[in-house]
């Protein structure tokens, strides 16, 4: 796995150890990105269920202003800063339950332009009404949310669909705020 393009195009990324996480393909990545164009360049970006911080990265990498990842898990967070440190990037980087950081940024009027949502694809179909109303308030006017699950259990949000694409069994789709 590596950074596809920008300042920190080809640095190698490390992914978790473990089955837990799943990180978004170098293919996957590259397609969404070129799907995203110029609204990365000076986005405010929260990754949630972060896992290798890949998707954020690639944001930092393309020009956006900062980033936040969150992940609950222990190791997650560990590849996240290893990986930030290994491109040179500075981020915001929190274990946290996403539900609970998502609380947190509205009680603080934590605005994003750009959300990724990967949870695990077996919680992805569970999650969406809970995910939908929390995103609301931190969301920027003119956001995108992405979300990538399992075309067979896609997550489900209620803001405005603008784009899909699968990828093998990959769903990505791209909301508007």
């Amino acid at each position: 796995m590596r950074v596809v393009a920008g300042r920190f195009g080809g640095h190698t990324l490390v992914a978790p150890r473990g089955r837990v996480t799943r990180p978004t393909s170098d293919r996957v990545r590259e397609a969404l990105f070129s799907i995203l164009g110029d609204s990365v360049e000076g986005a405010r970006v929260l990754d949630l269920f972060a896992g290798s911080g890949a998707l954020a990265i690639e944001a930092l990498s393309r020009g956006a202003r900062d980033a936040v990842l969150i992940d609950s898990s222990a190791v997650a967070v560990a590849a996240i800063r290893r990986n930030l440190e290994a491109v040179g990037a500075g981020a915001e980087v929190r274990r946290q339950p996403a539900l609970a950081y998502l609380e947190a940024a509205r009680r603080d009027a934590r605005l994003y332009d750009l959300v990724f949502l990967d949870p695990p694809y077996r919680h992805a179909s569970a999650l969406g009404k809970q995910l939908s109303a929390a995103l609301g308030p931190v969301l920027a006017s003119g956001a995108r949310v992405v979300t990538e699950s399992d075309r067979r259990a896609p997550l489900e949000l209620d803001l405005d669909l603008l784009d899909e694409r699968r990828y093998g069994d990959t769903l990505i789709r791209i909301h508007g705020s």
